[in-house]
């Protein structure tokens, strides 16, 4: 035996996925130093069985948590039955996913695909055709300073975060940006070459920033003025995460999108994007115009079906409930540590401030078993699983307590 090999074989289970990781993978992510090796509800476990408290849910996408034994049963089943067959064929689940969908939505149409990031292409080809049909040079894209939709290269070029851009570029050209809530400069953006509006209800990666009302209904009044489409991206803040089906059903009369694209917890760590649209939009894209070859299998969208039914029978409620008390409980902390700027977010997609770098906070948290992270560099974000009640919240708050008196940076 190689003495590389002796030397591997001495690690722990842990050190020998990282060594293998350093190896063979690329080194793309900026990895914590922690190896999970299985979950249960709320809760995930190393290699050594030291349990973490899971506020991150895979960064929002283990809505039931782990080992969901509805989630668990439905995939012990229909894995024995059918798991893919392609979309040149039908199988039993799209269409009553698509229905469910429609019905919270309000959207008539779905497209089914495997991310969020492909669901904003797919978008993005919806616009594109949408202005090309209508002529004049209709392509511009207006989208928000400070958001994220995504790591492809469509993506990318609507994406307002210029850190995320620019090794990558020239991208995709039309894209305009303005500042998330600035009327004015979406006023001024908006043209009769504007072939869509593209936003978060909640500013997700870019730090948990919610959009407001008025602003919501001026992106809906200019989208109809100049004939241009409008997006919402609920990849992260969709499908119940703000204690809403979608976060644009928070304000009262809701604005309601053209397209809205969605993805995280929909199929409960499987797999699964979607791009719905109204009966109007669904026209810019006709047979052979677009596709996908694992989008909608079998597996996931009946994955997706079980989540929403728990989530039609109480879970939806709960995730409203809980994220108040857990606000509640860190304006309370807030109270306590002047460094702490703002607890901003609904349901259980949070943001905690910080006037310096989260970074201490987070891997400070992983030493007492607690998991979130940082986003924008000084924001503590945490989504935790759906399934999180007022008792795992105690424990983040006491942990937390813990981390604001002692860490330093």
């Amino acid at each position: 035996m190689a003495t590389s090999e002796v030397e591997v074989a001495e690690l722990t289970p842990a050190q020998q996925i990282v060594e293998l990781e350093k190896k063979y993978v690329l080194q793309n992510y900026g990895r914590y130093p922690l190896a999970l090796k299985r979950g249960k509800g709320c809760w995930l476990y190393d290699y050594d069985g030291k349990k973490y408290l899971d506020l991150i849910s895979g960064i929002g996408v283990n809505a039931l948590g782990h080992a969901h034994p509805h989630i668990t049963r439905v995939i012990r089943e229909q894995a024995g039955q059918l798991i893919h067959c392609s979309n040149l064929y039908f199988h039993e689940y799209q269409g009553k996913l698509a229905e469910k969908l429609a019905k919270h939505s309000g959207l008539q149409r779905t497209f089914f695909c495997n991310s969020g990031a492909e669901a904003m292409e797919g978008a993005i080809k919806m616009m594109r055709s949408h202005g090309n049909a209508a002529g004049g040079g209709k392509i511009e894209i207006v989208a928000l300073e400070n958001s994220f939709h995504g790591r492809s290269t469509g993506a990318l070029a609507i994406t307002g975060q210029p850190k995320y851009r620019h090794d990558f570029e020239p991208l995709m050209p039309g894209a305009r940006f303005v500042g998330a809530n600035d009327i004015a400069a979406l006023e001024a953006a908006v043209s009769d070459k504007t072939a869509g509006i593209v936003l978060e209800g909640i500013q997700g990666e870019g730090g948990i920033y919610p959009m407001y009302a008025e602003f919501l209904r001026k992106a809906r009044e200019l989208a109809d003025r100049h004939n241009a489409l409008l997006v919402f991206d609920a990849i992260q803040c969709g499908v119940g995460r703000t204690g809403h089906w979608f976060s644009h059903q928070m304000i009262a009369p809701d604005v309601q999108p053209d397209i809205m694209v969605t993805a995280k917890p929909l199929s409960c760590g499987l797999p699964l994007g979607v791009v719905m649209c109204n009966e109007k939009t669904s026209g810019t894209i006709r047979p052979g115009m677009h596709g996908t070859t694992f989008g909608g299998g079998a597996l996931a969208c009946r994955v997706a079906l079980e989540f929403i039914e728990l989530m039609e029978n109480g879970l939806l409620e709960q995730v409203g409930r809980v994220g108040e008390y857990f606000r509640t409980g860190l304006r309370d902390l807030q109270k306590k540590h002047t460094f702490i700027k703002d607890v901003r977010g609904a349901g259980l997609m949070i943001g905690v401030e910080l006037d310096r770098p989260g970074k201490n906070y987070v891997m400070k948290g992983i030493e007492e078993g607690l998991l979130f992270n940082a986003t924008h560099d000084t924001v503590l974000r945490f989504l935790p699983p759906y399934i999180t009640t007022e008792k795992e919240v105690d424990r983040a708050l006491r942990v937390l307590g813990k981390l604001f008196r002692t860490v330093t940076v």
